[in-house]
């Protein structure tokens, strides 16, 4: 009779406080950001806007109580509803084609009232937990061959490919590469890894190819940086020029001239770093490379020490998801990478995206706090 109580009680005891504290030093990082970047918009026509950062702190308060739920449910629970997650969120997938409406070419949200939500944020999480029934499902110790990866690469494809004709093609990419990092700790036989690189090499051109013009112009100003700075190259130039401003230690908070001035593009959205690195300078910005790092490497520590292999794959895919939204971004405001719609995790606005990087957060707080009891999973 005594048994869940107390083994909730248990996992409180071990409550995650590494976790906890540098998600909350970025969330109050990525508002204080987002203050100075929409501070353009105090007393203007646009003057709404100078309130984002206010919906950010409500949209943070909601996901908190969610994170608090997600993290108060046995993750196990997850893997007996693995697969029904799953075919929701391709449901939602499924209705953006019918119920979304058109915003700056894409459609991508659906809303419902004054309420919008992006299904495609949402379906990391169910791919995450899908990936991991599967492999928990399939608890061989052998070497994988490109058939028995051949249901995980299918589970990817099907949500990716609906993604990516959105279009939101830097999603479908994230998608993917959940994919490969869960991939990547399983026992693979290199005949398979030479396959999957073999693939790459042959779709890239591919994708390319029936890449939309405005995407194939965003490849061009990366290869070609100064072709066309007042077009298809804009958001990089200027992105690149605020990080330099920054210098050492910064310009100085709300003193940014690349954002005060708003030649920063996107600046709440895709490209809230270039604000950040501008007014806090190369210091600043390593201290914010250093949380980022530290969840990645805290993820992969968790699940090192995860009870079972749905909890192992579960922290890498929340990892993951953490690690490459922030690379991607990051990358692409500083040059190092094509410009693809990319938020940064708890820096950027949007509902969809603070929702779904807290309930990553909630899964790796719920396998950390249930770790202890059991041996911890390997041999993936």
């Amino acid at each position: 009779m005594m048994r869940g109580p107390v083994l909730q009680g248990r996992a409180r005891d071990h409550f995650d406080w590494p976790l906890f504290l540098v998600t909350a030093v970025i969330a109050v990082l990525g508002v204080v950001n987002l203050y100075s970047a929409t501070s353009v918009y105090f007393g203007t026509s646009r003057s709404g806007l100078s309130e984002i950062y206010i919906n950010q702190l409500y949209w943070l308060a909601i996901g908190g109580v969610v994170a608090a739920g997600v993290a108060a449910i046995d993750y196990r629970h997850f893997e007996r509803f693995g697969y029904l997650i799953f075919v929701a969120g391709v449901f939602s997938l499924a209705l953006v084609f019918v119920l979304a409406q058109d915003v700056r070419g894409a459609a991508r949200w659906i809303n419902i009232g004054s309420f919008s939500f992006q299904p495609s944020e949402f379906m990391k999480i169910c791919l995450i937990i899908a990936l991991a029934k599967f492999l928990h499902d399939d608890p061989r110790h052998e070497e994988r061959s490109l058939k028995d990866l051949l249901v995980p690469a299918v589970i990817t494809l099907v949500p990716a490919l609906m993604v990516a004709s959105q279009p939101d093609l830097g999603t479908a990419i994230v998608l993917v590469l959940i994919f490969l990092s869960v991939v990547a700790i399983t026992r693979v036989r290199r005949r398979t890894v030479l396959g999957f690189l073999g693939s790459v090499v042959v779709l890239v051109p591919l994708i390319y190819e029936y890449a939309l013009p405005y995407q194939r112009a965003r490849v061009t100003a990366f290869l070609n940086p100064g072709a066309d700075l007042s077009g298809a190259g804009y958001h990089a130039y200027h992105a690149r020029i605020a990080i330099g401003n920054g210098g050492a230690l910064g310009q100085g908070f709300m003193n940014g001239i690349q954002n005060q001035y708003r030649f920063v593009p996107d600046q709440y959205t895709d490209f809230p770093y270039p604000v950040f690195a501008e007014e806090w300078g190369f210091l600043g910005s390593m201290l914010l490379f250093g949380l980022y790092g530290f969840l990645v490497l805290w993820s992969i520590r968790i699940a090192s020490l995860a009870r079972d292999r749905f909890g192992t794959v579960i922290a890498v895919g929340c990892g993951a998801l953490i690690f490459w939204h922030a690379v991607i971004n990051l990358g692409m405001a500083s040059g190092l990478l094509p410009v693809v719609g990319m938020t940064l995790p708890l820096f950027s606005y949007g509902g969809s995206s603070v929702l779904t990087v807290l309930i990553a957060i909630a899964l790796l707080m719920n396998v950390s706090m249930r770790r202890h009891g059991g041996m911890s999973a390997s041999g993936l």
